[in-house]
């Protein structure tokens, strides 16, 4: 029995190492350049070695109509908010990014960082007013009430492509949204404009091979260890969203390596996760184990764009004591697996019930507050697109060398130093030592 339990944890580690740890935003990025249509999913049975493995449950499939029908003004509406989106990222960056990322940087990196994460802050909330306003989804939140915290590390099951997108509308709520930072696909970097914000936003590029993710992730964030920054970083520790596909084939692995059979999440992968949380566990004030469900159909990107789907958004919150993480990876493994059959059950139970235990946690976003900061951003787009376009020349000149900047710095992923030392860097410096 224990050689047994020793090939399962074995196995598992083996399913941590394959294809890098944590897939962040990927798929969504791919939708804005190629502006595709979705994909369904239908149900199977697999029979893995000697068990019979039940997939999951028809209401998790993504093969329902649309809540709203795309219709020709849902179309327009569609390219009116990619306009909007893009014109108002590309010039609150180019306009702004070069003062907070560079020139405060010099002086301070962690007032350079309050200031970028407070001003695109700004401009992160048109997505939730997005989502919550105009599409008129209901995000729905249950579970534990959580207080606003300071540093936090959050680990997600990944339902679809659009999953870290809601995460959002929490951190908004908690009045941390400038601050919350990804694991990503190196591949988006080559985003034109969404790059650059990756860049100044301080994400974190991964290529999905572990030997060469591990030393960027330890490197990434053994520069955000100073507590007086707010940070929230999400992972999703099943590496990729949740398809059929994949998960037959972690059912037939888990089948075969004796692990839990999960039919609405994959198996977790733990390097990643393990590793954010060594670097930053000394500073870390909470972390919490979100579960995210669509009800009726998976949307994806585009349907967001057009306001077909989701039609409610379901995000489930529990907070973790550090104390009651394990350190080393075997335990983790073992943990995590535990966490993710407990997300398995609460999802079968969600599509029994239709809702999360502990409902209404969380209060909706303000109409006025969104109206008047959608409002500021476009004002401010406008007066920038006007200097741009009609006033001095010098305007011109200063985009052109902006331009420039961020795809110097983003391309070979440089962030300015500081070059005059704080009394308060210093305090820091010395509390460390």
């Amino acid at each position: 029995m224990v050689a047994h339990e020793e090939r399962a944890v074995v196995a598992a580690r083996g399913v941590t190492g394959r294809g890098g740890d944590l897939h962040l935003a990927s798929r969504a990025g791919e939708r804005i350049m190629k502006m595709n249509g979705s994909s369904g999913s239908q149900g199977h049975n697999v029979n893995g070695g000697q068990k019979k493995v039940q997939h999951a449950s028809p209401l998790t499939l993504n093969n329902g109509s649309k809540h709203r029908p795309l219709t020709p003004m849902r179309r327009c509406r569609g390219v009116a908010c990619v306009v909007i989106i893009l014109s108002t990222a590309f010039t609150l960056i180019v306009f702004i990014a070069p003062i907070t990322t560079f020139l405060v940087r010099l002086v301070s990196v962690h007032y350079s960082r309050k200031a970028t994460s407070v001003l695109f802050g700004m401009w992160l909330s048109l997505w939730p007013f997005l989502f919550e306003k105009i599409n008129k989804t209901n995000v729905v939140f249950s579970g534990e009430s959580v207080l606003p915290k300071k540093r936090v590390l959050l680990f997600a099951n990944h339902r679809t492509e659009v999953d870290w997108m809601y995460l959002w509308d929490l951190a908004l709520r908690k009045g941390y949204l400038g601050y919350i930072k990804y694991i990503l696909k190196s591949s988006l970097m080559k985003l034109p404009v969404f790059s650059w914000a990756f860049h100044i936003f301080e994400f974190i590029p991964v290529e999905r091979k572990w030997e060469i993710d591990e030393a960027i992730i330890q490197n990434k964030l053994s520069a955000f260890k100073d507590p007086r920054d707010p940070l929230w970083l999400a992972v999703f520790p099943e590496g990729t969203d949740y398809t059929e596909k994949k998960c037959i084939k972690s059912q037939e692995y888990a089948s075969e390596h004796g692990l839990p059979i999960l039919k609405n999440v994959l198996l977790p992968k733990t390097k990643g996760f393990l590793c954010c949380l060594q670097e930053l566990k000394s500073s870390l004030d909470a972390v919490y184990d979100v579960t995210i469900v669509y009800k009726h159909r998976l949307p994806d990107f585009l349907d967001i764009i057009y306001g077909t789907d989701p039609s409610e958004v379901h995000i489930h919150i529990r907070t973790v004591k550090l104390c009651d993480i394990p350190t080393s990876e075997d335990e983790v493994t073992d943990w995590m697996i535990e966490r993710f059959r407990q997300k398995d059950q609460l999802l079968s139970d969600f599509f029994m019930q239709g809702h999360f235990p502990d409902e209404g946690t969380e209060g909706d976003v303000s109409t006025p507050e969104c109206l008047a900061n959608f409002i500021a951003i476009v004002s401010s787009t406008g007066f920038f697109l006007y200097l741009s376009l009609f006033s001095s020349v010098w305007f011109k000149v200063y985009v052109l060398l902006s331009c420039a900047y961020l795809t110097f710095v983003t391309y070979f992923s440089i962030q300015p130093p500081q070059l005059i030392c704080s009394s308060e860097g210093g305090t820091h410096a010395k509390k460390v030592l």
